[in-house]
């Protein structure tokens, strides 16, 4: 009867050329772990959904730039559409005073704007001033179609061009608007005034080389 040794354990007998970490059992694998195969794949699956994002952003982006420029147009349009709604109203009451302010220059040119009635006549006209409303028109300018009106026409020895001789009634503009043309009467050089003053001119040196011509005698 054979005794145990106390302390030790009987080993079990490992075959002849294996060493000791082939006897050990393999650790098995972890359970969810993810062959390399199927990580690249969710890698590539990623990549295209940022791309994707991407290309949803850039055109966001774009379509809000878009809409950020039509709106600044649309400031810009409904500013100058406004501008000229109001220079409209102001240049169809101002057209409408023309009548009056007209009335005023006759009584001044007469002696008639006297007392109340030439205070009230120099604040309309001031205020007048003040919306834009400028008056042009001066005897001796030369006539322009584009904002003289001819009422009266005549001929003049002493002008050289047709000229506004006369205001009838004085134009009015706003800024560069003509809202009423000046209304005149012009005068055109005489016929055959240029005529006689180019024969003229050329005689004079006919004169002069006759009295050269007897100086040398």
């Amino acid at each position: 009867m054979t005794e145990e040794t106390p302390g030790f354990e009987e080993k079990p007998d490992v075959p002849s050329g294996a060493t000791s970490d082939d006897a050990e059992p393999k650790a098995a694998p972890e359970e969810g772990a993810a062959p390399a195969g199927d990580a690249n794949a969710a890698d590539a699956g990623l990549v295209a959904q940022l791309d994707q994002v991407r290309t949803a952003l850039n055109e966001r982006t774009a379509d809000l730039q878009r809409l950020q420029a039509e709106y600044q147009n649309y400031r810009r349009r409904v500013e100058r559409d406004r501008v000229a709604v109001r220079e409209i109203a102001i240049a169809n009451l101002l057209t409408e005073l023309l009548p009056v302010l007209d009335d005023i220059g006759r009584a001044r040119e007469h002696g008639e704007l006297v007392g109340g009635f030439k205070s009230v006549a120099e604040s309309l006209e001031t205020v007048a001033a003040k919306m834009g409303l400028q008056q042009f028109g001066k005897e001796g300018e030369p006539f322009d179609p584009t904002i003289h009106e001819a009422l009266m026409h005549s001929y003049a020895p002493d002008v050289t061009e047709t000229t506004c001789v006369a205001i009838l009634q004085p134009g009015y503009r706003i800024g560069e608007r003509t809202i009423r043309p000046a209304r005149v009467a012009v005068a055109e050089p005489q016929p055959g005034a240029q005529t006689v003053k180019a024969e003229g001119a050329d005689e004079k040196p006919a004169d002069e080389e006759k009295d050269n011509s007897s100086e040398e005698g």
